[in-house]
């Protein structure tokens, strides 16, 4: 599977704030957040589900792998979503080790795997 996603009872406000905090204790920040509803809103098209796109970025691993193959900055940022579907919040990303398992690369793969732990520890304590 592609992807690691979680459901919570929390509303997506709450989700978000309690993921950007588990975040930041493993040294990852909030580049950007995006509201795509308002965006598409913003361009004439009716979206009615809340739906957040996080990208998030521990510096000193994206200049590890960056260094190691600068392909990888095509994976960059980490991307993160919490949105509702059928009135269930989910926290979801893709997994690193999905994305850098294309590439073929061991060392890579063993980084990925270690972000994927550290990022998905931190959707779970956000549930």
């Amino acid at each position: 599977m592609f992807h690691y996603t979680v459901e919570t009872t929390k509303t997506s406000e709450e989700a978000i704030e309690a993921l950007t905090e588990n975040l930041k204790a493993e040294n990852f920040g909030v580049l950007w957040q995006l509201d795509l509803r308002e965006k598409l809103q913003e361009k004439g098209v009716e979206f009615d589900r809340s739906y957040q796109i996080l990208e998030v970025c521990n510096p000193v691993e994206a200049k590890r792998v960056l260094y190691e193959n600068a392909l990888i900055g095509y994976f960059l940022p980490c991307k993160l979503a919490v949105y509702v579907e059928n009135g269930t919040t989910r926290i979801g990303m893709p997994k690193p080790t999905a994305l850098i398992g294309l590439v073929e690369n061991k060392a890579l793969i063993s980084i990925a795997s270690d972000i994927e732990k550290r990022l998905t520890a931190c959707v779970d304590k956000s549930v």
